[in-house]
């Protein structure tokens, strides 16, 4: 009897996959529940469980194809599957005269077979993000212990393995041989005449020969990577974007989180980070700009009367935009658990649909990546996108009139000009600057 592996439903708005790999060969034994394949969408990577345990008998879909919901994979034969031994091959046929009698040759004995991988049971099936860097590496992931539910390799599982295993470091390469810089004996150097150019090193003493192998590579554009490029392209399409920058003076913030950082960590398992402070400004400034945290749906404009934020988070594959649902009625230290919970998960693929739909107003912090300034591009349909950058010392002249080194961060609003007016974005800017400055606004709403 044979069990059809069909493509599930995808969620709200995604109608189609990209098979991006299919863990299975035809003829491998398959737990159930355990995953076959992985599938690609434009905004996650979900991997597709056997529904019955059995043998794999067909794939039917390749991988890098695309497929719709309901489109048929392949099928899984239940129950297990005996693998028939190869028939041997017929031995070679005795020459029909030779000059010498010849000893016959011992025969060769039978190249041992390769031991066979265990299967892997689906309670320590490997995530993909664990699952590359194993493939990347060449590593066996029995040899390293799992600290994850029932046994599981997690991410920091591998890259401890990987911190602890001692490689050779590569021999250095000899610098290139130059000519001598002083004239041999016996020989005059007559300077180059004005006008002519003076003499140079070849290029090939300058420039080493290229290693062997192609000089481009073409990869075909991940499903996500396309969806990407796609909704940027239709912001700036669609949009009427304008950015506006301001200032900040992170020392009052800088001071309250090393004032409480060791106390807000034991007690709620999560450290202190900017992040929640600027997600509560926001919401602040949002309440009282509601235009901010609006959008443009054909003739009329949407007003949200709840505060969904995106946090934007770089991942391997690209860019992901997770929301923080309903950011106004969560604590600091609720705030700072659902981030890490969902960059954790976003950097591991196991991020759900909804958990990427829906945010009212969105916060890139580019200064992680060492950003000093940038301009956002908008998430639509939102109106409106925060960019936070590096925090660096920079001399600032105070209300004394003096002049202190202060740790300064660029703060850069973009927004959509056909809905939000300049002094809104400017007021919104300077609000969100201004709980940052002084933190107690934001405990007393003032």
């Amino acid at each position: 009897m044979s069990t059809e592996i069909i493509v599930p439903t995808l969620g709200e708005s995604v109608t189609e996959a990209t098979v991006s790999k299919w863990f299975k060969a035809v003829g491998d034994a398959i737990a159930a529940d355990e995953p076959v394949l992985e599938l690609e969408t434009d905004k996650v990577t979900l991997e597709v469980n056997a529904p019955v345990a059995g043998t794999l008998s067909e794939i039917v879909v390749a991988e890098g194809s695309d497929v719709e919901i309901g489109a048929l994979l392949g099928t899984i034969a239940e129950g297990q599957v005996a693998a028939t031994a190869p028939a041997p091959k017929p031995a070679a046929a005795t020459p029909p005269a030779a000059p010498e009698p010849r000893a016959a040759a011992p025969e060769a004995a039978p190249a041992p077979a390769p031991e066979p991988r265990p299967a892997v049971a689906a309670s320590t099936a490997l995530s993909p993000a664990v699952r590359k860097l194993i493939d990347q590496h060449g590593l066996n992931p029995a040899s390293i212990p799992g600290t994850g539910k029932d046994g599981r390799l997690t991410k920091g599982d591998v890259l401890a393995h990987l911190e602890t295993r001692q490689e050779p470091a590569p021999a250095p390469a000899p610098p290139p041989t130059l000519p001598p810089a002083a004239p041999q004996p016996g020989r005059t150097v007559t300077p180059a005449p004005a006008g002519e150019t003076p003499w140079a090193p070849s290029p090939s003493a300058l420039y080493p020969p290229r290693p062997e192998g192609p000089r481009e590579e073409r990869v075909r554009m991940t499903r996500l990577r396309r969806r990407i490029a796609e909704r940027l392209k239709e912001s700036q399409n669609t949009a009427a974007t304008l950015t506006t920058y301001n200032e900040c003076d992170m020392s009052a913030v800088m001071a309250l989180r090393g004032q409480y950082r060791e106390s807000f960590e034991k007690k709620h398992g999560v450290r202190l980070g900017f992040m929640s402070f600027f997600v509560k400004a926001c919401v602040v400034a949002l309440r009282e700009f509601p235009v901010v945290n609006a959008s443009i749906e054909g003739e009329e404009i949407v007003y949200k009367n709840h505060y969904d934020i995106g946090v934007a988070v770089g991942v391997e594959e690209g860019l992901v935009v997770p929301v923080v649902r309903d950011a106004d009625a969560l604590s600091f230290a609720q705030v700072e658990l659902a981030i890490a919970d969902l960059a954790r998960r976003a950097r591991d693929g196991k991020l759900a649909l909804d958990e990427l739909q829906g945010g009212t107003f969105t916060i890139s912090n580019a200064g992680i990546y060492g950003s000093l300034n940038s301009m956002p591009i908008l998430n639509t349909p939102q109106s409106g996108i925060l960019g936070m950058h590096r925090i660096q010392q920079r001399p600032v002249v105070l209300p004394d009139g003096s002049i202190a080194a202060r740790p300064m961060m660029y703060l850069a609003l973009s927004y959509d000009h056909r809905l939000v007016d300049g002094r809104q974005a400017v007021s919104f800017l300077v609000r969100v600057r201004d709980c940052i400055e002084s933190p107690d606004r934001i405990m007393l709403d003032v």
